[in-house]
C-alpha cells in the first residue's frame, strides 16, 4: 500500500482567472506555490494533506496527486508507462476506474486514445498482479485517474477529488444559467467579502453567491457538503483518520454571528429554487429571501456590500432591452446605495457602460469561455468619505 504521509507534487486545478483566489486560499492554509498558471497553482504535499484539502478549497476544481511523469513520445511509451505504477496497491481488483485524458501531442489524433491505452494499461497490469481486471466507465465517483500529454512528456495523476469540488451537492434546483459555484466563491473573494459586512444580493437567480456567501460567512468547509471523494476509494485510505477530520473541520466554523445576507429575486420561482438550494446547503437560516424587483431590495444601514450578476446577453435576455436594466442598476446605486461598496459581474462591456459609473476596479474572470469582469463601485456617503473596505 502507498504511504500516505509520503511528499508529492500536487496539482490543483482551478477555471481560468481563479487561479490568484486559489493561491490565497492555499497560503491562508499554510502551503507554498511551488509554481501556477493560469488554470491550477502547484504545491508540494503528502497524501494525507492532499485529501485534506478537499475539505477546504473554495475555488479548486480537482486536488491531483503525482504519480508519475515520463517520457512519452508514442502510444506503446504510454502504455509501458502507465503499466510501470504499481496499480495492484491503488486499486482493489473488484473496484472501479475512470480515466480521464487531455493530450496535445503529434503521436497521437484523439486523446480518447489516449484515454484507452491508459485503461488498458492498468487493467493488463491487474490482471497480471491480481488474476482479475476491476471495471472502468466514465463515472468519477470511485478511483479517478488524470493523464496529461504534452508534446514527448505524460503525467499521471490520482485524482484525489473524483468528481469536481465545484460539484458541491446543494444545487438541487438550478434555475436558469447558474453562476458555477467555484466562480461564485472566487467572486466574493475577489470583493473581499468574509461575513463581517452586510452583503446584498439582488437578482440572485437560483440563490449560488449568496450561497456561497453563508458558507464563507459562517467559516463552514465545502466539502462537509459531500460524502464521497476519490481518495476515499485508493489503497492506504483510513476510514477512522477521515472521520476525524470531519469532525475537526465542523469544530473550525466560525463562532461569530455573520452579518445579514439579503437575496432577492423579481422571479418567484427563482426564490423557491434559492432558498430549496440553500436547505440544502445548511444555511437557509442565514439568507434573508424576498420577492421583488432589484432596486426594491433592502439596503440595510451601516454599509457592506452590494452585488448583481445581471444577464449579458449571452444565454438570457436581448441585449437592447438589457441595456435600460443596466441603467436602472446605476440609478439603484446612486440613489439608494450610498455607504456601500457595489459590485457588477457581467460579461457585456458595452451594457456595463450603460451604467453610467466609473468602476474604480475591473477585475477579470471568465464564465466558461465568456470572459467577465467583476466591475467595482464606490458609493460615497454624504460627506464624501470613502467607505473602508472590509
Amino acid at each position: 500500500m502507498p504511504d500516505w504521509g509520503d511528499e508529492r507534487d500536487v496539482l490543483i486545478t482551478c477555471a481560468k482567472g481563479l487561479a490568484p483566489y486559489l493561491e490565497e486560499e492555499l497560503s491562508s492554509l499554510g502551503f507554498v506555490a511551488e509554481s501556477k498558471h493560469e488554470t491550477g497553482v502547484i504545491i508540494r504535499c503528502s497524501w494525507f494533506e492532499a485529501a485534506r484539502l478537499n475539505l477546504r478549497l473554495r475555488t479548486a476544481f480537482n486536488v491531483l496527486l503525482l504519480l508519475s511523469e515520463f517520457r512519452c513520445r508514442t502510444a506503446d511509451e504510454l502504455y509501458g508507462g502507465v503499466g510501470y505504477i504499481p496499480w495492484e496497491e491503488l486499486l482493489a481488483p473488484d473496484g472501479y476506474v475512470s480515466v480521464v485524458a487531455r493530450a496535445d501531442t503529434k503521436a497521437i489524433k484523439d486523446w480518447k486514445y489516449a484515454a484507452l491505452k491508459t485503461k488498458d494499461a492498468i487493467v493488463d497490469r491487474m490482471m497480471a498482479k491480481c488474476g482479475q481486471r476491476p471495471d472502468s466507465g466514465p463515472e468519477r465517483d470511485h478511483v479517478v485517474v488524470n493523464l496529461y500529454w504534452k508534446d514527448e512528456r505524460a503525467w499521471l495523476y490520482l485524482n484525489m477529488s473524483g468528481k469536481k469540488l465545484a460539484d458541491r451537492g446543494y444545487r438541487r434546483i438550478p434555475h436558469r444559467a447558474p453562476m458555477q459555484e467555484t466562480l461564485a466563491a472566487g467572486v466574493l473573494l475577489a470583493a473581499g467579502y468574509s461575513g463581517g459586512s452586510t452583503l446584498v444580493n439582488p437578482m440572485c437567480g437560483s440563490g449560488t453567491l449568496a450561497i456561497e456567501a453563508a458558507l464563507i460567512a459562517s467559516g463552514r468547509p465545502i466539502g462537509l457538503l459531500r460524502s464521497n471523494f476519490g481518495f476515499m476509494h485508493a489503497g492506504g485510505f483510513q476510514p477512522d483518520w477521515w472521520r476525524g477530520e470531519r469532525i475537526a473541520a465542523k469544530k473550525c466554523r466560525s463562532k461569530r454571528k455573520p452579518s445579514r445576507i439579503i437575496a432577492t429575486d423579481i422571479d418567484e420561482r427563482a426564490v423557491v429554487a434559492a432558498r430549496k438550494n440553500a436547505e440544502t446547503a445548511g444555511v437557509g437560516h442565514l439568507i434573508e429571501f424576498g420577492v421583488c424587483d432589484f432596486a426594491d431590495s433592502e439596503i440595510p444601514e451601516n454599509g457592506g456590500l452590494v452585488l448583481l450578476n445581471p444577464e449579458y446577453g449571452e444565454r438570457l435576455g436581448d441585449v437592447r432591452e438589457l441595456e435600460e436594466t443596466y441603467k436602472r442598476i446605476g440609478d439603484f446605486f446612486k440613489q439608494r446605495c450610498s455607504g456601500y461598496t457595489g459590485y457588477v459581474f457581467t460579461g457585456n462591456l458595452d451594457l456595463a457602460k450603460k451604467i453610467g459609473l466609473r468602476a474604480s476596479r475591473r477585475i477579470v474572470f471568465f464564465n466558461a469561455q465568456i470572459e467577465c469582469r467583476l466591475l467595482k463601485y464606490e458609493m460615497y456617503e454624504g460627506t464624501r468619505r470613502k467607505l473602508k473596505p472590509e
